[in-house]
């Protein structure tokens, strides 16, 4: 009993060792390119807070479990090679916004893409079918020719007594010269004539916009791409010097000082491509994964625009809108 009780004292006595924290391994962060063949994506860029919240309602949170490596072409097609060659050695994934950039990035490595394209995948060659891609990419994509159509169908409704339509698209992006393709047989079957007004470089608008004062159009439809987009404020300007209505794709272009756009719901568009980038992170190939189609569609009209451009518009129009800009 003695023996026993002096044991006590002394293993009483003893000096606490160091607490052995166990803790859980941290979570490698995941790596996603995010590559604009435009604008640099910024923290306030719609497709970067959208994409946010995507990943967000997948269990990720961005800066922390998940990382974007943001690189922007700022419509030199010519830096592509150079920034998706740095992003294949950083990242697991590259998410784009245009076509031009899903296109060197297939040409120049195996990495996966979620791309957000208005152009056609199919005809473009990014991919073998809508419901088996069969590579590296997938997506989220406009069914172009029908959201064309819509668009005039908009427009003439909006304004009836249109005849003629000036086109102003990127002539060197073969997704973008598919879109207007589009756009131009849709008018043609509603009766409109067309002015195509292609376009290279930022020096071409002045061009552009002089054929339009020589030869009058009565509205514009804008197909947007990085090109179009950087200079996207000299449309809006020339328009309201013009008093000429004009329909644009997605209506961040309204909130900016364009008139009227009819497209996808970004908001869902943004969703869908987080929840494929997701699905690849976690194993899946893209060739399986489907080239996904918008299922929601939104028209959006500036009232200031209208104002400044001197023009009435049935009241129908407003009430049909999604989205009212003051």
């Amino acid at each position: 009993m003695i023996l026993r009780r002096s044991v006590i004292v002394a293993l009483g006595s003893m000096p606490l060792l160091p607490r052995v924290v166990f803790s859980e391994t941290a979570v490698k962060a995941r790596h996603v390119g995010l590559l604009s063949s435009g604008a640099p994506f910024t923290d306030t860029s719609e497709i970067v807070r959208g994409l946010t919240a995507g990943f967000a309602k997948r269990g990720y949170v961005v800066g922390s479990s998940l990382l974007f490596e943001r690189r922007a072409a700022e419509a030199h097609p010519d830096r592509l090679p150079q920034l998706v060659d740095d992003l294949k050695t950083k990242t697991e994934l590259i998410m784009t916004n245009a076509y031009a950039v899903a296109r060197v990035v297939k040409e120049r490595s195996n990495v996966s893409v979620v791309a957000i394209t208005g152009a056609d995948p199919v005809a473009t060659g990014l991919i073998d079918s809508l419901a088996r891609p069969g590579g590296t990419i997938t997506g989220v994509g406009e069914i172009a020719a029908e959201l064309s159509a819509k668009r005039l169908e908009v427009l003439k409704d909006t304004f009836p007594s249109l005849r003629k339509i000036a086109m102003l698209w990127n002539a060197d992006d073969l997704g973008m010269t598919g879109r207007y393709k589009n756009a131009e047989a849709a008018a043609r079957m509603l009766g409109f004539e067309i002015q195509p007004l292609g376009v290279r470089e930022p020096q071409d608008f002045a061009a552009a916009f002089a054929a339009m004062v020589r030869d009058p159009p009565d509205a514009i439809l804008m197909v947007t791409d990085a090109l179009i987009a950087l200079n996207r404020k000299r449309v809006f300007e020339f328009a309201a010097q013009q008093r000429l209505p004009a329909i644009y794709e997605y209506d961040f272009l309204v909130r900016d000082g364009g008139l009227m756009s009819y497209g996808p719901d970004m908001s869902e568009v943004y969703d869908r491509a987080a929840d494929l980038a997701n699905r690849i992170l976690r194993g899946a190939r893209p060739a399986d994964l489907p080239f996904e189609q918008p299922t929601r569609f939104r028209l959006v009209i500036n009232k200031k625009a209208l104002e400044t451009l001197g023009l009435t518009i049935p009241p129908a129009m407003l009430m049909r809108a999604d989205e009212v800009v003051d």
